[in-house]
């Protein structure tokens, strides 16, 4: 072989090394990136119409159940958009923390199947509506899978009990720091929630001793349910929710910090338990007439997936009879339909 020929081998060895290379860094980004993620002036302009025609709303009062609830301001509304590819659009009172309640249930979820994996959780807690209040002891009885879903009360006190550690104090930091991890920032106890709640919890307790009844709790009932108040009473903002929220949107990756903090396999059945049960006894109204999967809490927070474009978080405390934030519901369904977010509609991903 002569001199020009190796030298033409050896370009051509090169030219294919570039190729695979560059494929390679195209390929990671296009995974990094959505192509349906929203264009921020067309977001902010839906932002901005959502509070101006819902700030007056008055509508709902806020949970009286928990003592520390019923003090918070009932005024306070805020709006945060996070989207996949990490735009951040907030309106109102979107710094003030507040407790994070039932919306914890879906990250610990996530985080009881990243060890176990989700056919072990379904088959440990289940994953089907119970048609009842929340709270509801009757439906641990009734219900075939008594633990019924991640998302009631009494699933989620299972779900917590799935937690591994040494004692409690492991268990209860491992969910802090996989929490904190999906905000991408450190996130903590609201101690006087958590007071708040311990001293009123005793409908927990009954469910935990229910589950135990009927051999759907896995380790001790009690210590299950403080690990519970405590995930309950963990302080978020709005942004920081909805940058939970884009995480799941995301396919587990936070868009903030580049993490892969929910496993990409377990983000369907976490979505499918939302939508079936997130919105507790309001769930199958919710997904009528939004389509989206979404989790609530009784302090007034609810966030919103749009897989793959974003979520929206929004916290205003007062709630209607099913225990979900009035305000929170009608901006979501507002800039869900602005936006064309429902994921049962073909306008979702273009079609008009």
């Amino acid at each position: 072989m002569n001199t020009k020929q190796r030298t033409r081998e050896v370009i051509l060895v090169l030219a294919m090394i570039a190729t695979v290379f560059s494929s390679t860094r195209i390929s990671s980004q296009a995974t990094r990136s959505s192509p349906v993620a929203p264009r921020r002036e067309v977001v902010a302009a839906v932002v901005q119409e959502a509070y101006d025609k819902f700030k007056n709303d008055s509508n709902g009062k806020n949970a009286d159940y928990i003592p520390y609830l019923a003090h918070v301001d009932s005024k306070l509304f805020g709006i945060a958009i996070v989207t996949t590819d990490n735009q951040v659009l907030t309106k109102g009172d979107v710094n003030y923390s507040f407790s994070i309640q039932s919306i914890s249930k879906v990250y610990t979820l996530a985080l009881a199947m990243e060890a176990l994996g989700p056919d072990v959780v379904f088959d440990k807690v289940g994953s089907e509506p119970t048609g009842r209040p929340f709270n509801s002891p009757v439906a641990v009885v009734d219900m075939k899978s008594h633990s019924a879903n991640p998302l009631v009360n009494a699933g989620a006190i299972a779900t917590a009990s799935l937690i591994s550690g040494n004692d409690a104090d492991e268990k209860w930091n491992k969910i802090l720091s996989f929490y904190s991890r999906a905000a991408g920032e450190k996130l903590s106890l609201i101690d006087e929630v958590y007071k708040s709640e311990a001293a009123t919890n005793t409908g927990n307790k009954a469910l935990s001793m229910l589950l135990a009844k009927y051999d759907r709790i896995y380790a001790d009932p009690f210590e299950s349910v403080d690990i519970y108040t405590k995930q309950c009473s963990v302080g978020v903002t709005a942004t920081q929710l909805a940058r939970m929220g884009a995480t799941l949107a995301n396919n587990g990756i936070n868009p903030a910090t580049g993490e892969q903090v929910i496993k990409a396999d377990d983000v369907p059945y976490i979505l499918s338990a939302m939508t079936m049960a997130g919105l507790y006894d309001g769930s199958g109204g919710w997904a009528w007439h939004v389509g989206l999967p979404a989790k609530s809490g009784v302090g007034g927070g609810i966030v919103a997936i749009a897989p793959g474009k974003g979520a929206i978080a929004v916290f205003a405390p007062p709630l209607d009879e099913a225990g979900n934030s009035v305000k929170a519901q009608e901006v979501i369904e507002y800039v869900a339909r602005k936006l064309n977010y429902n994921l049962y509609s073909p306008a979702s991903v273009g079609w008009k």
